[in-house]
């Protein structure tokens, strides 16, 4: 399956599917599940969460998106615009993969604030997300 990208300020309340919505000033990607249940995916651009490569042409996500609390459970990769699908988990790999990504965020507060992120304030993390304000300069945003 390949997605079309579109740039935007806010994300339509009506989205189309096969489409890759992306909001630079809100940090956010969104689409409906690429495997056509319908679901609205939301993946937050942030130095703990998903990371966003533009080339120009095309655009990918990085890690992959597990949807592991919809009923789907679909697991796939965006590379270059093309949904690229992935082995289905388990519920212990899904375990897993959660609790790894708790560590890492925790890890990535804890090296700059000295707090985990859950205790981190909003003006610490909104800190630690200037990235996204040189990713809006150099694309003009």
């Amino acid at each position: 399956m390949i997605l079309r990208h579109k740039f935007v300020e806010h994300i339509p309340d009506a989205m189309e599917y096969g489409v890759l919505y992306v909001s630079v000033t809100y940090c956010t990607a969104m689409h409906l599940c690429a495997c056509g249940c319908g679901n609205e995916v939301v993946t937050p651009i942030s130095p703990t969460g998903w990371q966003l490569k533009f080339d120009g042409k095309a655009i990918s996500l990085s890690p992959s998106i597990g949807n592991w609390s919809f009923k789907c459970r679909s697991h796939y990769w965006i590379v270059k615009n093309e949904v690229r699908y992935a082995k289905k988990w388990d519920d212990d790999e899904i375990a897993d993969g959660r609790l790894n990504e708790r560590k890492r965020k925790d890890e990535y507060f804890h090296e700059e604030f000295g707090v985990s992120e859950k205790t981190a304030t909003k003006k610490q993390k909104k800190k630690k997300q200037s990235i996204v304000g040189r990713f809006k300069s150099f694309f003009n945003f």
